[in-house]
């Protein structure tokens, strides 16, 4: 079985990119190194249940092109609060709030790059 070990955003603007995902995840950002543009995304610490990422600029702008890339969808204590810092820092809301029975609620949004993301509160009751 294959297991997701690592992500990457990619993105028109770093400093944007990273200001919007430390408002909204608390999430740190380390440059890799060297001369490549890569900012290493530490998600929570180590032990803890979940993977890093990466973030860097994106190669060629992609326009009326369907979403090509797995969407990765982040654990949330509230689904609610967590969607009004999406939208304070400058995401939208791409599909709202829906119930996943027995699992929780999830919604996508989009980040200010345009990127997909998953927002899942756990909440086994949900139907």
């Amino acid at each position: 079985m294959a297991r997701v070990i690592h992500f990457e955003i990619h993105v028109e603007d770093i400093d944007r990119a990273k200001e919007f995902y430390g408002a909204v995840f608390d999430w740190n950002f380390s440059h890799w190194g060297g001369s490549m543009e890569y900012w290493m995304i530490e998600t929570g610490p180590d032990g803890e249940p979940g993977i890093n990422g990466g973030l860097l600029p994106r190669r060629e702008m992609l326009v009326g092109e369907a979403v090509t890339a797995f969407v990765c969808t982040v654990d949330v204590r509230s689904i609610d609060s967590t969607l009004d810092r999406v939208v304070a820092g400058g995401g939208t809301i791409a599909l709202p709030t829906m119930a996943v029975p027995g699992l929780g609620w999830l919604a996508y949004c989009k980040d200010t790059e345009g990127n997909i993301f998953g927002l899942i509160q756990n909440d086994p009751t949900a139907e």
